[in-house]
């Protein structure tokens, strides 16, 4: 969906209801890593919990920008944190590799679009621009930081790398959509 589409203020309005929604599913893929981590991985807990309270600043910073907008969250955020849960206990009971395999993925995928979204918004809201980013670089370094856990690892990437980043677009699909 491009701005031309939309107004500005609906384009701008639905990114952020949908990055704070993904924000939510964030959150909770590393609740429910933590959770599994800890049988599995106990030596990521400490990373894991960063990330988490990174996304948890993310999430909130989203939400301010709504409030102060008076708008609702998206309908997609309930189904972004079952779903972030869900993906994260399942990856978690995996292993380290499968754990840093799922976050590069994602944040793969969500720093593409928030980079499209910064060249969309530069111009148009400078509000939501700033919100977008306040947040990259800590997206960048949960990347970076989980690509050296696999860096020679060829299973985890080709088996979650597919179903994650197409599950994630699918997810800011709907929301953009909802």
């Amino acid at each position: 969906m491009t701005v031309s589409l939309l107004s500005a203020s609906d384009y701008a309005n639905r990114v952020l209801k949908v990055n704070h929604a993904g924000e939510n599913g964030a959150v909770n893929i590393y609740r429910g890593q933590i959770f599994a981590a800890r049988i599995t991985a106990s030596d990521m807990l400490d990373e894991l919990r960063e990330f988490k309270s990174h996304e948890e600043k993310h999430r909130a910073i989203f939400w301010s920008e709504l409030q102060r907008r008076e708008r609702p969250r998206c309908k997609s955020y309930f189904l972004c944190g079952i779903g972030g849960f869900f993906l994260g206990l399942v990856t978690g009971f995996f292993g380290s590799r499968a754990i840093a395999a799922t976050t590069v993925t994602v944040e793969r995928v969500v720093l593409g679009h928030l980079e499209e979204q910064l060249i969309l918004l530069r111009d148009i809201d400078s509000a939501a621009y700033e919100a977008i980013s306040s947040i990259v670089e800590e997206e960048r370094l949960h990347h970076e930081q989980s690509a050296a856990y696999i860096k020679h690892d060829q299973f985890w990437p080709k088996v979650l790398t597919p179903f994650v980043a197409g599950s994630t677009e699918v997810v800011i699909w709907l929301g953009m959509r909802l």
